[in-house]
This record gives C-alpha cells, structure tokens and sequence, in this order.
C-alpha cells in the first residue's frame, strides 16, 4: 500500500471538506441575511421564521469548515466531523419545507437546495461512489420527512387562500403522494450524483496513479528533452528528493527501451562522487521505463558562463580536474560518455564543499567492450553528440572512438570556460564538424583578448588535438596534469564559499533557457546517409 498517497488523499479530503463547508456556510447565510436586510430597509426590522433552518444549516456547514481547517485531522475524526455536520445542515434546510407557505411548493424549493448540495459535493470533494451514496441518503430521511409533515400537519389558518386548491379531507393522500413524488425525483438526483463520483474519483486516481512510481512521488516538472521528461521526487519512506526520467513510449521504440535498460544498468556502477548517482529504475504498468537519479540543486556550466562570463583559471582548473575524475572512473570500466558538453556538467555545493561538479546524463554512453554487447541494441556507424564538442573521430568513425573521444570534448568545454566561447561555430552541423576535422583552433588567450597561463592554455589545446594519439592518453593523466598547473594551487576556497552566498541562489533561480539547435544532441545515422546518396546517384 503506498502510505504516502494515501497521506495525500486524505490531507486533500479534508482541505476540501473545510472548503465546501465554508461555501455552503456562507449561501446558507446569505438568505436569511437578505431576509433581515430587506425588513430593516422596509422600517420593520424582524426575523422570519423562514430563516430560522437556513441559520441552523449555516451554523453546521461552518462548524464542519472551521474543525477541518489547519493541519491533518485523524480520519475518524474528519469522518464523524463530515456526516454530523451534513447530517444536521441538510436537515435544517429540509426543515424549510415546514415553515413555508404550501402555494410556495416547499418540496420543490428544498429539493432544489439539496441537490445542489449533493452535487457540490460529488464534484468538488474527493469521494467514491458508495460514500457519496451514503451522504446522499443521510440527507433523504429529514428530506422526506419534513416534507411528508409540511404536507400532512396542513392547517389552512396558516396557509391562506390554499383550502381551494388543498381540501381538508385529502390531507393525508395528498401528502404520501407529494412525497413519493418527491422520493423518485431525488433518486434521480442521487444516481447522477454517484455517477458523478464514480468518474471524478476514477480520474483523480488515474492521475494519483500517475504521479507515483514504485516508491517514489513526482512533484515538479524539471525539464524535458527528444526522449523523456525529468521530474523532480521523493522517497515515499526516506523522504529523500530525487530526479525521476521517464522515457516516455510514444518518443522511443521497444529497441530503444531496451537499450536505455542495458546503459543504466552499466552506469549504476558508477561510484565515483562527482557523477551523477544512479539510485533505482524500473517499467511502470502502462510501459513508462524510468530510472532514480540524485536530486542536484545546482546549475550547469552552460548557464554558468552565460550569467558570469569567462571564469577564473584557477576556478576552471578546480572543475575541469573533478570532471576528469568522474571520466577517469568510467573509462576504467569500459564506459565512453560521448556527450561531455557545459550542459553536462552540473555545479552544485555540498555543506562541507562549494563548486561541487556531477558529471550527468550518460544516456549516449557506450561500453568499450564490445563483445558483450547486443548487437541488435547498438546503433553502429551513428554518429551521437553534441557538434561543437564532437572529436574528429566521433564524426569520421563512430564505431571506433574510446575515451579520448570524451577528453577532446571536456577540452573544448574548458575551452569554453576560459573564453566564454565555443572552439568552433557555424551556420550549419556540416560546417561545425568540418571545423573540427580540419581547422587549427584559436588560442584561448587570443579568443580572450588577455594572457593566460601557458600550462593550462597548452593542456586545453592538447585536448583538442585531431589526432587522438596527441591528447593525454587517460582521464586520469588529464587530472594530474590539470592539478600542476600553476594556477591549481590559487583556488581559493573561501572565495567560491562568498561566490555561492551571492550568486548561488540566484543562479538557482534562474529558469534554464532552452538550448540553441546547434547545441543540441545529435544523432546522425551514417549508413542511411550511404543508402541515400547511392539512391541518388
């Protein structure tokens, strides 16, 4: 039994409980508020006994609004609180039926009035088809009741001119039939009204339903991409927030499913404590595959350097050696990212560190044991990234990239750390990729327009080398050649703790703006492209 949703129905009962009492308190109010204006207004200030049930009706409807308002009630207690006070309101305003002239049709008058309750209630309050069925007959014995009296205890000296219309020796018949009358009307009254519940409770447990997987809450939308959506969530018994990606099946085919199931059982393996942390996944009834990562309050370095401009070297060496590290972990497992980017790489801070990096979405991640793999699962000679950050061989051959692929990509987002711009731009993919395979990339000093150290400017356009032989041959040498730079040793802590008290929560803020089109992931199919051109030719 999910106890959470559970917590949440019953908190939603009775948030609507209050409410509606307070709605029917205040219309119950108003007629013999009305009553009162209008004999003061006429110079003969008095009180119908007409608005004597209504009053009694107000009273308990304000009584059921004010016990069930604040913090969660125990249910018995908004059980009792629900029946007593419906139970005593629909009875004072039945007992209308009794102080009404028989020319006024005090059946009609009341039934009206408490079939607007009923349906209010069926419509605005959380209920299923048999409670509503027992409110409704809680509110059918005063309501047949009264009306059977009103019409049997008739005295024509009080309800002049009626002895024409309503003979004295007819009383009790007339009186059996207004009510049997009264009695079917209202039943048609009742079975819409369940019917009415039966359908709202079903729609409003599809979209609880909906809301909850396996054990865990979705709460807000975080953001949403080509194939699925992320939210954020929590734990229904750690209480603990998470973010939940739903590949949604109506934007991703069985094969594709299953290929997402086979990456993040390989990436839960990651341990390393800048990435992202993988925690539960699974297929919901109606087929949503999602998986459980770690909740990040942070941002990511795209929309760091668009708010902040260049950063640092020290600052960017401090977050490109943590990246490295992430990477290191991976492609010692046999893991290539292959969509290291800015928008990859979120900056966060914990309570005993600041300018914390978690290395996200390996969800183009590739095994470099390819032995294992399912060939029916791998999509070859596709090229998969992001083209300003895709190495030379990730466009001439796919197939063949290893984790240097990933290091020429993390040199191009120190690149953009350092400069405030990308290593390559075009008007078009084609011109972007052919930069990359043929152009000589622009120091970053000169990019700049100011020096920079020579260490970590060599160590960048190292990483963008075209040949893969000419990088740093691991994630892990990369790291140690980021930690001797000169600069490394500058990183001043206190200064990023300042950095987060003023900018961090502002960053926070700060909706994320949508990617450009060139920023985006692609995913280009290069044998298609072959079966085209020779269709063509």
């Amino acid at each position: 039994m999910d106890t959470t949703g559970a917590a949440i129905d019953h908190e939603l009962w009775q948030s609507r409980l209050s409410r509606f009492g307070r709605v029917l308190a205040i219309v119950c109010l108003a007629y013999p508020g009305l009553n009162i204006f209008f004999s003061i207004w006429m110079g003969r200030p008095s009180v119908n006994r007409i608005s004597i049930p209504p009053l009694v009706a107000s009273v308990a409807f304000a009584a059921m609004w004010l016990l069930l308002r604040g913090p969660p009630r125990p249910r018995g207690f908004v059980r009792a609180v629900e029946l007593a006070t419906l139970l005593v309101g629909t009875a004072g305003l039945s007992a209308m039926a009794l102080v009404m002239p028989l020319l006024a049709a005090p059946e009609s008058v009341v039934r009206v009035a408490l079939t607007y309750v009923l349906f209010g209630y069926a419509v605005y309050v959380p209920s299923t088809a048999r409670r509503t069925f027992v409110v409704a007959s809680l509110m059918t014995l005063p309501l047949l009741a009264c009306i059977f009296l009103a019409y049997r205890s008739w005295d024509p000296a009080l309800h002049e001119p009626a002895e024409t219309l309503w003979p004295k020796g007819r009383v009790g018949e007339i009186a059996y039939g207004v009510t049997t009358y009264c009695f079917i009307v209202w039943s048609v009254a009742v079975a819409m009204a369940v019917a009415f519940s039966r359908a709202l409770y079903g729609l409003r447990k599809q979209v609880s339903d909906v809301r909850r997987l396996g054990q865990y809450t979705l709460e807000e939308k975080l953001g949403e991409g080509g194939m699925g959506v992320v939210y954020r969530a929590t734990h229904t018994m750690l209480r603990r927030p998470a973010a939940i990606k739903l590949l949604l099946p109506d934007r991703t085919g069985p094969r594709d499913l299953a290929r997402f199931e086979r990456e993040v059982q390989q990436t839960s393996r990651l341990a390393h404590p800048n990435t992202i942390s993988i925690f539960d996944y699974g297929r919901s009834a109606d087929g949503v595959f999602y998986y459980v990562m770690e909740y990040l309050d942070g941002f990511d370095l795209e929309k760091l350097v668009e708010s902040d401009g260049p950063l640092a070297s020290a600052r960017a060496i401090h977050l490109l050696a943590q990246a490295s590290g992430a990477l290191a972990e991976a492609h010692a497992l046999g893991l290539i990212h292959r969509d290291i980017k800015p928008a990859n790489i979120v900056l966060t801070e914990r309570a005993d560190e600041s300018d914390v990096v978690k290395v996200v979405d390996f969800g183009l991640v590739r095994t470099l044991e390819r032995a294992t793999e399912d060939p029916a699962l791998t999509k070859a000679n596709t090229i998969t990234g992001t083209p300003m950050y895709l190495a030379p061989e990730a466009i001439t051959s796919p197939d063949d990239v290893d984790g240097r692929a990933d290091l020429y990509a993390l040199g191009a987002v120190g690149y953009y750390l350092l400069t405030g711009e990308h290593v390559f731009e075009g008007a078009t993919v084609v011109e972007v990729c052919s930069k990359h395979l043929l152009e000589k990339p622009i120091a970053p000093s000169l990019r700049l327009g100011k020096p920079l150290a020579q260490d970590i400017e060599a160590l960048v356009l190292a990483c963008l080398a075209k040949r893969r032989e000419d990088r740093p041959a691991t994630a892990h040498v990369l790291r140690d050649a980021l930690l001797a730079c000169g600069d490394a040793e500058s990183y001043d802590v206190e200064a990023a703790r300042g950095w987060w008290r003023e900018r961090g929560a502002v960053l926070r803020a700060r909706p994320k703006s949508a990617p450009s089109e060139g920023h985006a992931t692609i995913a280009v199919d290069l044998r298609g492209r072959e079966e085209a051109r020779s269709y063509a030719g």
